[in-house]
């Protein structure tokens, strides 16, 4: 049972990276490039378009599997469930979330480039640490 849910931690943990590199690697480039106002009309769109099933199951489910498989008492399922609990959802509920909902409240041209400057930094480490998580993981599966 542990290798299953550590197998499916890491690949829950990979798919995450690879959303969060997308972003920082495609999504926010191109909306810096776009004109202010249609870069916070897109990104209060894809703010907005996030909040569905199939994201949510993917990111909260990551998390709860993650928690579980490093149940299976190896330490980098351990490390795997930090980097994915802390790097993935505690940065994005402490860290991206209040800065989405500012740019919600005060789309200026001004606020944007403050929100791009500090929010892709934030992904950055985000993606990072999906990545950590997904390696520990496969790692902890082989061990097993």
């Amino acid at each position: 049972m542990f290798l299953t849910l550590t197998i499916v931690a890491a690949v829950g943990c990979g798919l995450m990276a690879g959303v969060f590199f997308a972003f920082s690697a495609m999504v926010m480039p191109g909306l810096r490039r776009a004109a202010p106002a249609e870069g916070i009309a897109a990104m209060r769109a894809i703010n907005i378009a996030v909040v569905n099933p199939a994201f949510l199951t993917l990111f909260l489910g990551t998390a709860v599997v993650s928690v579980a498989a490093a149940f299976g008492g190896t330490t980098a399922g351990w490390i795997g469930a930090a980097l994915y609990v802390l790097g993935g959802i505690v940065l994005t509920a402490a860290y991206h979330i209040p800065r989405n909902n500012a740019l919600e409240r005060r789309g200026t041209p001004e606020y944007w480039a403050r929100y791009v400057r500090e929010w892709v930094p934030g992904n950055h480490v985000r993606a990072l640490a999906c990545v950590g998580a997904a390696v520990a993981f496969t790692l902890a599966a082989t061990s097993m």
